[in-house]
C-alpha cells in the first residue's frame, strides 16, 4: 500500500454562492493529488503518455461530508491499496485545516494503449515504481 498527501488551496473562483467549494471541483482536486502521487513515485502522466500509455478515468465516486471554503488549504490523501492490473483503483480522503474528514472518493482508471486505444496491462516501467510498496508475488 502507498499513500501520498497533497495540499491544495481553494480558490475564490471554485466557490459557489454559499461560499462552499463547488462539488464539481473535487474531481480536479483528486486529479491534482493523483498526478502528484505519481510524481512522488518517480513517474509523470506526461512520461506515461510519451511512452504510449493513457490512463482515462472509468469511474469516479465521491461522498461529501463537510464543505471546504475559499482560501482553505485542504489535504488530499491518495491511497493505492491494490496492485494495479488493467484497472488502477485509488481511493482518496480529503481533510480540512482542522484535520476533519470532509470527503472521500474512489477512482478507477484503465491503462490504454495510446495507438490502438485498447485496454492493456500496466507497463513494466510503471509497475517497477510501485513494487517497493507491495509484496509482489511471481
Amino acid at each position: 500500500m502507498y499513500t501520498f498527501e497533497t495540499k491544495i488551496r481553494v480558490r475564490y473562483a471554485e466557490t459557489d454562492k454559499m461560499g462552499y467549494a463547488h462539488h464539481s471541483n473535487y474531481a480536479s482536486y483528486i486529479e491534482e493529488a493523483r498526478t502528484e502521487m505519481m510524481r512522488s513515485i518517480g513517474i509523470s502522466y506526461l512520461e506515461m503518455e510519451n511512452k504510449g500509455v493513457m490512463l482515462p478515468v472509468l469511474e469516479l465516486q465521491t461522498t461529501f461530508l463537510k464543505p471546504a471554503f475559499y482560501d482553505d488549504v485542504i489535504t488530499v490523501k491518495t491511497i493505492v491499496s491494490e496492485y494495479p492490473s488493467i484497472r488502477f483503483k485509488l481511493s482518496y480522503e480529503i481533510y480540512n485545516q482542522k484535520k476533519e474528514l470532509m470527503s472521500t472518493a474512489k477512482t478507477t482508471l484503465v491503462f490504454v494503449n495510446a495507438e490502438t486505444m485498447k485496454p492493456m496491462r500496466p507497463p513494466t516501467f510503471f509497475l517497477e515504481k510501485l513494487d517497493q510498496f507491495f509484496e509482489v508475488k511471481d
